[in-house]
This record gives structure tokens, sequence and C-alpha cells, in this order.
């Protein structure tokens, strides 16, 4: 089913994954400290994960991430090495980005048990993506704009800020225990497939220069008209052939004129 299962290393995908957790990628974006880095490795390959991305991490590989990794140095190893986080993302289906501050316009929040157990279903036959952000800052309004979910981990009030490794490790568990529960859960066999995340962001941009031809959006001043629409469509969780039908609609406008 077109992009779905697990990613190799020739560029080819995996249709029939051992486990739903090989469909699951930790992407971490523009990571300060090596040492997050192999900490993350070691708290994923506790919870079966092995899948890590790096979105322009300041020093990797390094030896203070080797070193924190312990026996997990096999995923550094194998860790993707990205330029923009539409590469890392691009090919997934479902994207869900840990923050813990409310955001304006921002897409469906779920906690960490409830957004495990949506991207453990989606990862039976896609790929799909957990985001973390900076050590310092998080991630960027533009980076969450990109996903479809947002994760937030309950804390006491008193002190919400958690390391970035501890929140992989908290959301691998919640990963591992979705799994464990929701065995017999799966889509359904007739399920469209969805659209991944580089079709969506292809819509979008699509979209985006029609609006702009027709006068509609004011590429001076546009305010925050394309956020909108995109928690518009994210909400929808769009399908390959729903993509296609908006697109035939938007070419059809721009041969009209």
């Amino acid at each position: 089913m077109g992009n779905s299962g697990q990613l190799l290393k020739d560029g080819h995908f995996n249709m029939n994954p051992a486990s739903p957790l090989d469909n699951v990628r930790i992407v971490l974006s523009h990571t300060s400290h090596p040492g997050n880095i192999g900490a993350t490795a070691r708290a994923m390959k506790a919870m079966g994960l092995r899948n890590l991305y790096l979105v322009n991490p300041k020093l990797f590989p390094d030896k203070e991430a080797d070193a924190r990794a312990s026996n997990a140095r096999d995923l550094l190893e194998t860790a993707h090495i990205c330029t923009s986080l539409q590469a890392a993302i691009g090919d997934t289906c479902l994207v869900a980005a840990l923050t813990t501050r409310p955001r304006d316009l921002s897409h469906s929040t779920l906690d960490a048990r409830q957004a495990a157990s949506e991207l453990i279903r989606h990862a039976r036959h896609s790929p799909v993506g957990l985001l973390f952000g900076r050590e310092s800052s998080g991630l960027t309004t533009d980076e969450i704009s990109q996903c479809q979910l947002t994760v937030h981990i309950p804390t006491h009030a008193d002190y919400s800020s958690l390391n970035l490794a501890a929140a992989v490790q908290i959301m691998g568990y919640e990963l591992w225990m979705a799994l464990k529960n929701t065995a017999a859960v799966t889509l359904s066999e007739n399920q469209a497939e969805p659209a991944s995340l580089r079709e969506v962001e292809n819509f979008y941009a699509h979209l985006e220069k029609i609006m702009i031809q027709s006068g509609f959006l004011d590429p001076q001043q546009p305010k925050k008209l394309m956020r909108r629409m995109r928690r518009l469509f994210a909400r929808a969780r769009l399908e390959k052939e729903e993509v296609n039908i908006l697109r035939g609609i938007l070419s059809a406008v721009d041969n009209k004129k």
C-alpha cells in the first residue's frame, strides 16, 4: 500500500514490519547537546524503537553521544541525518509534535497515552513519527504546523520541564504499552491509503499559489490564513485520493485563467 512499511537501508519499505514499532521514527530537530542524542538512543532501544532521525544536529557524530548511548550505539550508527524536517517526515502519514506550551491555532492536542495509541494504530500500516524540538526552546510554530497532532506529557504544575531523553523515554514506554494493549486493533483492510506528509505539503503549496493568483491571499499580508488552512486539513487526515481530488480542482481553476 504505497509507502507503507519500514524504511530499509536501500530506501525501500518493508511492507510487513515485524512490529508496528518498526514503523515509528523518533525525530529530533536541531539538538544542541550530543549527549542528549546518545541518551535518546538508549531510551529508544529500551522500548523497542530503532529509527532515529536527526534534523540539523549541532554536533553529531560525537564522543559524548557515543558514551551516553551505552549499548545503543548501533542506533547512532544507523541514524538518519536530515537537512530539513520534510526530509525526515515527508514520507510518513502521521506525525505528532511534542510541546509543553499552548499554541495559537494549534492542531488537536492529545496526552502521551492517547497519542501513543493513535500512532501505533497507524504504524501497523504506514510510517509515523514523533517530533521533538530544541532543548532550550522546543519546536517552532512552522515545525508544528507540518504535523497533524500535538502531544502534551502531563507534569506537575510547579515544574513542567522535561529533559529531551526523558520525554523520549516516556513516549517510548507509552508506545510499548499501546502496542501491548491494542494488539487486536488494526485499521480496516479496506481503509483508504493515507496521504504522505510530502503529498500534503505539495497540496498546501498548490493551494497557496492559487489563493495568491486569485487575489484571495495577499502574500504581503498573509496573516494566519495558511496556518488556519493547515489546521483544517490536519483534522481531516487526508487520504491520498482526496489530495489528488483537491489538487485536481486547483489545477482546473488554474487552467481557467
